[in-house]
């Protein structure tokens, strides 16, 4: 039987390096096309301002693609890494457009700064350049109230449709104003990358909002299972009605919509639980919370369910390893419980230190079927507690640096630092646990972990 690791096909998309430069590549090609075709030139102020205008506006179209969660952008570096580049590059893209219209006013100011004041009046105020007053304006909403979110008055689903909305209208008024008003305006060749650029995006939105939705009315799935297996924790079993699924590798997620239209906006990401060796059925373990899961246990068999996915890079595929060190806490060991079962199938003759912690002991996933995994595979499973009951004979306390030592050591004293490590939980726990994997002589290249927040 091959090596698992040779089984693992690669995730698809490029890499971090590649998509960076790719990136800005994009953002400088309307200045390479501007400056090979000659033209507009000018003193130097307008040159500044039209050159940061034509950066951040490639760039802002190129957004449309970093948020659509298309596996071919996203899959090999994960949706978590691909959205925090997306937020960062939505700041650069504002500076250079907010800085655009006040560099016109630079000049002025050798009459003094009241002087500047009038010149940007009369421009905000000019019929001419509106389409480009109200992008301006509303792309500062729209980044304003992304990095605000979770203090604004309006559920994720309102937010995500008014973003994707004014999305839209910052890229076809921008595009109108660039064509009418830009340094370049005349030149055919540049306005045709500002027209492709902008079709390209426009499109990716309406695949999203449109296109995507369409699909998955073709590929539905029910809900065949709903049991609670621990404090507060249900799995829900879904299975497609073509009895076909989709592919997917051993701790990624999907975002699953229960009970509404395909085009409704209620959905939310989750774990997949299940193997890849279970397929068709998919299996999620979701945490009764006081969001949308507060009913979670309610949901009925039978009931309707859209799957989008898989999505993520928190999985062996694609990475060469002889040796696992999975570390999990609370329902963030969902993709973890994947993943073993998913090495359980295929007979992994590797070594695996599992490292499971918990507040309660009633808290605990799949505790018996761990343990028979356990049995069957090279593995040490270690279940910590930080408020154990009276007679627990695990080890206890948080998952810090000297309790993750003392399980890593368990097997043969050494924590092995050339180990590929795999860290799920809530965000405080994962600070934790890849601070005190440092401490411990781990490097960041042989750590992977998925840190994203969605409502």
């Amino acid at each position: 039987m091959p090596s698992p690791r040779n089984r693992s096909r690669h995730l698809p998309g490029p890499s971090a390096p590649a998509l960076l430069v790719f990136y800005a590549l994009l953002g400088l090609t309307p200045l390479l096309i501007a400056a090979l075709r000659g033209g507009a030139g000018g003193e130097f102020w307008r040159a500044l301002s039209s050159g940061l205008a034509m950066i951040g506006f490639a760039m802002l179209l190129a957004q449309f693609l970093l948020s659509g969660r298309f596996r071919r952008v996203s899959g090999r570096i994960g949706i978590d890494v691909t959205m925090r580049f997306h937020q960062l590059a939505a700041w650069v893209a504002l500076a250079f457009l907010l800085v655009h219209p006040l560099l016109y006013a630079v000049p002025a100011l050798a009459d003094g700064p009241g002087a500047a004041l009038p010149r940007l009046a009369g421009m905000f105020a000019s019929p001419g350049l509106r389409p480009g007053v109200v992008a301006w304006a509303v792309l500062v909403l729209l980044v304003l109230m992304a990095a605000w979110r979770d203090r604004l008055p309006l559920r994720y689903e309102g937010w995500r449709l008014t973003h994707g909305v004014g999305a839209a209208l910052v890229a076809a008024l921008g595009l109108h104003h660039t064509l009418g008003v830009g340094s370049h305006a005349q030149d055919p060749v540049l306005a045709g990358f500002w027209m492709v650029l902008t079709a390209v995006a426009l499109a990716s939105l309406a695949y999203v909002y449109l296109v995507k939705p369409l699909l998955k009315r073709r590929a539905p799935w029910r809900v065949t299972g709903n049991d609670k297996v621990a404090e507060r924790m249900w799995r829900v079993t879904v299975e497609p009605d073509d009895g076909h699924g989709f592919d997917f590798h051993a701790g990624q997620f999907a975002w699953l919509n229960l009970g509404h239209s395909p085009f409704n906006l209620v959905e939310h990401p989750f774990s997949i639980s299940s193997a890849p060796e279970q397929r068709p059925q998919v299996e999620f373990t979701i945490k009764q919370r006081g969001d949308f899961t507060n009913r979670i246990g309610e949901v009925e068999v039978g009931t309707r369910a859209w799957l989008d996915g898989p999505h993520g890079a928190f999985t062996v595929a694609g990475r060469d390893a002889t040796r696992l060190v999975l570390i999990g806490g609370g329902v963030g060991f969902a993709p973890v419980v994947g993943m073993l079962r998913s090495l359980r199938a295929q007979r992994w003759p590797h070594p695996v230190d599992v490292i499971y912690g918990n507040r309660l002991e009633g808290q605990i996933l799949y505790r018996e079927e761990l343990q028979a995994i356990a049995g069957e595979l090279d593995m040490r499973l270690h279940l910590v507690l930080s408020e154990p009951p009276p007679g627990w004979a695990g080890p206890t306390g948080v998952l810090d640096r000297e309790v993750i030592r003392a399980c890593l050591q368990a097997r043969d004293g050494q924590v092995h630092p050339e180990a590929l490590y795999f860290v799920c939980g809530p965000l405080p726990m994962m600070d934790v646990v890849e601070a005190a994997l440092s401490d411990l002589g781990v490097a960041d290249g042989n750590m992977v972990s998925e840190r994203f927040a969605y409502h």
